[in-house]
């Protein structure tokens, strides 16, 4: 049981920080398609560098060892993230598969991630 979940961790916890590093630098950089995106939410695009900043940290703070809070700080920073941008998009009207699937899935790898994090990676162990 034990390994079965550590693989899970180690799995969601990949795709998470692939996911947000990735959309983090298009940020940062103030890629064209990220500019598009937040403009059709209504958002300006320096809020780009404030989250692709904020993401880029997060996922490191996830990865490294030690400093418990902090991962905790990160996973919560990462599920507002995602499910604000979720509903930015319903609320929007930007429903399209493409849009919403994004959001949806790097939701369920924080919460998997979270879930299964090794005792050693969590602020209080399950008794």
């Amino acid at each position: 049981m034990e390994k079965r979940n550590l693989i899970i961790y180690w799995v969601a916890t990949a795709l998470l920080a692939f996911g947000m590093l990735a959309s983090g630098i298009q940020q940062v950089m103030l890629t064209s398609a990220m500019k598009e995106l937040i403009s059709k939410l209504g958002y300006p695009a320096y809020l780009l560098v404030i989250l692709g900043v904020w993401k880029i940290l997060g996922v490191i703070a996830i990865l490294i060892p030690k400093f418990k809070l902090l991962k905790e700080w990160a996973y919560a920073g990462f599920f507002f993230t995602m499910t604000g941008a979720l509903i930015s998009h319903l609320v929007a009207g930007d429903n399209g598969i493409k849009e919403i699937l994004g959001p949806v899935m790097q939701t369920v790898f924080i919460i998997l991630s979270w879930y299964f994090r090794p005792v050693s990676r969590k602020i209080v162990s399950a008794n």
